[in-house]
């Protein structure tokens, strides 16, 4: 029996070998019709014998192309139209529906091609084929066409078109083909914009070896680039970039190459190894090759294998590893073109190597790690972004979700999808948020997407919230919704694990507009997807001097301490942190307190972190966002299994004996270890309150790999499930995706 099906399938399916995959399916089961790009996703029509169609859709999930996922499939008959063979035709133009495919590193077939000095592309530096190479950072519009990519300006040769205009070639409708003749091309250009396109890459690597930072421009964006062996080349980046303690990534040639490094486990080697090639934090060694500047005063360092045949092609060179640190001035985006290269960090490197194919849209490298088994992220970019995540709920509604101020980025929900965007920064400057109203712009022409809602933090003073008030001012018939911010970190992880009931969620983080315009970040929360409860917190404190407390770590000490102690008591105190001010400066930060002169209230574990680093009395200097949670945790030590005291007082953790506690210590490996011990036991307590509910862990402070493992291991001594996110970050990164979350079920059809 004979007939002809009609199939629509969206997910990720362009961009990825889909089309010729389905062509060599068909065709093995001798059925005729055609399949196609379209704004949904591929449509297919298929016409043949009865068995044979039911045998294609049996197999074809079995062996899908590396890159490609399928979310949903309909199937529907339709009239028989008697083809007489299979055709992959051009796209047809619709609503766009279909998913933006990520930049993959390089894969193995090309990496053998371009190893091989028989091959046309042996040494080529933009080598790709469907399943590897650039996609989203050069993409302008959406169906995903090399005519809508900045590889329209470069012309395929006759043997470059042969490949991709055959289904059965790897590089069939590989957008980014190309090759000597008809590709790229790299060059080296200085300050004063004069190119040379000689022997560029043997040139690039002695500036390298000469002990001189320069840049390399990458996938989504350049990099800042010097030998990561050497202390004076590492020290001179690390003073031009004014970045005195925060940690620089590091890029090595291969695996082996971390014996003399870093440990890793099988997880972790599989995570860098990943087609994605994320960042990865690993524990460092005590005898390594680095530098001691990649990653002052921390026991860990972030490490990454090559993801671009360019980057291969310097490393196999220069046989070193090199820092991969993100070209840009602090707090402002990634730099993509060589003219605001030299225009912003002229006084840093006065030499470049680039290429002529432009990058459409910025993208950091992704940062993660494994614990316990677990990947968690704390920077979602290239390789994993954007990411959709396929829901159950549906509503007719467009939603835009405009995340928080740190960490930003956005994620829209249409149809059935939440589409999560690569990172973009924190909106602390005037080019990152008009990056971030770009990347709304671009997804918005990506989509053909105007919103019917849009969701924001509840903080009056956020940039993102201020763009949605703005937006509903042009907009009068656009709804917005002001989400809490803690309630969102908790919907993220509900997003990415699907989950529709009540859990206890744990929201540890540095700030957040708590409901009472306090700045929450300790919160225990009794969470669904409609509503929350606010059924635990740490004892609220003052920061004194706001902003400056967070970036003066004593100061959040100090008001703990006047919260326990009397004036006269702290001025006769010997206690290090106390002698570390004058009397005049105590009597002076006591009028503060009492008098509650810009003094926030927080109830925050991250600056609570601060106090404890404070504590520790190491003579060090915070820089960096975080820096006194990796601090305590390079101090912990596994074999210390005691923790300090704590009393929950109506849902209030109380802390004052803990602190007492630690002023009687004279170890800091004793105070950071009890210190963790004791927020892992917080934890638990809570957890038991609560135990017929699944425990959610969310927030920066969980980026804590030490307290982490601690929380895990007893959550499974107590037979307690919890979640972390696998996929998406555990910090503010992922605060919109929450808020999209929380807008679908409110707005269901």
């Amino acid at each position: 029996m004979k007939k002809r099906v009609s199939v629509d399938i969206c997910g990720l399916v362009q961009g990825v070998g889909f089309r010729p995959y389905i062509y060599r399916l068909a065709n093995s089961f001798t059925l005729n019709g055609f399949v196609c790009n379209n704004g949904n996703g591929v449509k297919i029509e298929l016409e043949g014998d009865l068995k044979n169609i039911d045998n294609f859709f049996k197999s074809l999930n079995q062996n899908l192309p590396p890159l490609a996922r399928i979310d949903s499939l309909i199937k529907k008959d339709i009239e028989l139209k008697n083809d007489t063979e299979f055709l992959i035709i051009n796209s047809k133009t619709t609503n766009i529906k279909t998913l933006i495919p990520n930049d993959i590193s390089i894969c193995k077939d090309c990496l053998a091609e371009m190893e091989d000095s028989s091959n046309r592309r042996y040494k080529y530096p933009f080598i790709n084929c469907t399943n590897c190479g650039v996609r989203y950072t050069i993409i302008d519009s959406l169906p995903y066409d090399r005519a809508k990519t900045s590889m329209n300006k470069f012309k395929m040769c006759k043997n470059c078109e042969d490949e991709y205009k055959n289904p059965e070639n790897r590089r069939y409708h590989a957008q980014p083909i190309s090759c000597f003749e008809c590709g790229p091309k790299l060059s080296l250009v200085t300050k004063d914009l004069n190119y040379d396109y000689n022997d560029v890459i043997n040139k690039i690597v002695e500036k390298i070896k000469d002990g001189e930072s320069v840049a390399i421009k990458g996938v989504g964006g350049f990099h800042l680039v010097c030998d990561a062996t050497n202390d004076k080349a590492v020290h001179n980046l690390r003073d031009k970039k004014q970045r005195l303690t925060k940690p620089f990534a590091v890029m090595v040639d291969k695996i082996s190459t971390l014996e003399n490094i870093a440990y890793t486990d099988k997880k972790e080697i599989e995570l860098l190894e990943s087609k994605e090639r994320p960042v990865v934090l690993l524990d460092k060694k005590d005898d390594n090759i680095l530098s001691d500047f990649i990653a002052p005063n921390i026991d860990k360092v972030g490490i990454f294998l090559p993801y671009t045949p360019l980057h291969i092609l310097i490393l196999e060179k220069l046989k070193k590893p090199i820092v991969a640190t993100s070209a840009n001035i602090s707090s402002e985006p990634i730099i993509v073109d060589e003219v605001e290269l030299f225009s912003k960090l002229s006084h840093i490197v006065d030499i470049a190597l680039t290429y002529d194919r432009d990058i459409l849209h910025r993208c950091d490298d992704s940062v993660g790690a494994v614990v316990d088994g677990q990947t968690i992220f704390y920077r979602l970019g290239r390789g994993y972004t954007p990411i959709s995540l396929y829901t159950k709920t549906k509503s007719s509604k467009r939603i835009l979700a405009l995340g928080a101020n740190q960490k930003s980025n956005i994620t829209l929900y249409l149809d059935g999808n939440l589409i999560h965007s690569p990172y973009i920064g924190d909106l602390n400057s005037l080019e990152t948020i008009e990056y971030f109203e770009k990347t709304v712009e671009d997804f918005k022409k990506f989509y053909n997407f105007t919103p019917d809602i849009i969701v924001c933090d509840k903080h009056p003073n956020y940039e993102s919230t201020k763009y949605a008030k703005n937006y509903k001012e042009k907009n009068p018939n656009v709804e917005i919704i002001f989400l809490q911010h803690h309630y969102a970190h908790a919907l993220s992880v509900m997003a990415e694990k699907q989950i529709d009931k009540e859990v206890l969620a744990f929201c540890f983080d540095g700030t957040g507009y708590g409901d009472d315009g306090k700045l929450w970040g300790g919160e225990i929360l009794l969470a669904s997807t409609k509503e929350y409860k606010r059924v635990g917190n740490f004892k609220e404190f003052l920061l004194l001097g706001g902003e400056k407390a967070i970036k003066e770590p004593n100061r959040v000490a100090l008001s703990l301490l006047f919260d326990i102690f009397s004036k006269d008591e702290i001025l006769k105190s010997t206690n290090n942190l106390v002698k570390s001010y004058s009397q005049l400066e105590l009597n002076t930060l006591h009028t503060i307190y009492t008098k509650k002169l810009n003094t926030p209230t927080s109830s925050s574990v991250g600056r609570i972190f601060d106090a404890i680093f404070a504590f520790m009395d190491l003579d060090m200097e915070l820089s960096y966002e975080g820096e006194s949670g990796l601090i305590i945790e390079s101090y912990c030590e596994d074999s210390i299994e005691k923790s300090y005291s704590f009393r929950v007082v109506d849902g209030v953790v109380e802390y004052k004996e803990m602190i007492l506690e630690i002023m009687k210590e004279k170890d800091s490996s004793l105070i950071a270890s009890k210190f963790l011990n004791t927020l892992a036991k917080i934890v638990v307590y809570f957890s038991k309150e609560y135990k017929n509910l699944d425990v959610i862990l969310c927030g920066g402070v969980f980026q804590n790999v030490t307290l982490l493992k601690k929380v895990m291991k007893l959550l499974d001594e107590e037979q307690i499930n919890y979640y972390i996110q696998n996929q998406t970050s555990l910090n503010d990164g992922s605060i919109s995706l929450g808020q999209a979350y929380f807008a679908t079920y409110k707005k269901k059809n």
